[in-house]
């Protein structure tokens, strides 16, 4: 189980890593034509993706560092819980956008972040 839930953290980490510094780096038209599963900035302000992105990079370092570097390990757990509630507001958006073909990708995201919350918190603590 503790393999599984580092190959998993490890995984969301380099998606989510990824994913934050394009929106961090990338003008927004860029970013939108990187795939078609991006029109969703359209909707928000410059400033608000600027910032998600910014999450998404703080969660992804918050989904692996804390345990490889055996500092404050307890963290992970509640990293791949923001990334629960992340996804959530994705999944909104997306159904509210009746964007149905990403609201599968995006409940993906959701069970794996909520599969390290669960697995970090009951299953296969660091700490305790």
């Amino acid at each position: 189980m503790n393999i599984a839930l580092w190959v998993v953290a490890g995984l969301l980490a380099t998606g989510y890593f990824a994913g934050g510094v394009a929106m961090l780096i990338l003008p927004r038209q860029r970013y939108r034509a990187l795939h078609r599963s991006q029109e969703f900035v359209d909707l928000f302000p410059t400033p608000f993706l600027k910032g998600l992105g910014m999450v998404k990079v703080l969660g992804a370092v918050g989904l692996v560092l804390p345990a490889a570097l055996d500092i404050a390990p307890g963290l992970v757990p509640w990293a791949a819980l923001g990334f629960v509630l992340l996804m959530t507001g994705a999944t909104t958006v997306r159904i509210v956008r009746r964007e149905w073909p990403n609201v599968v990708g995006d409940l993906v995201f959701f069970t794996l972040a909520a599969f390290v919350a669960w697995g970090r918190f009951v299953a296969e603590p660091f700490v305790g």
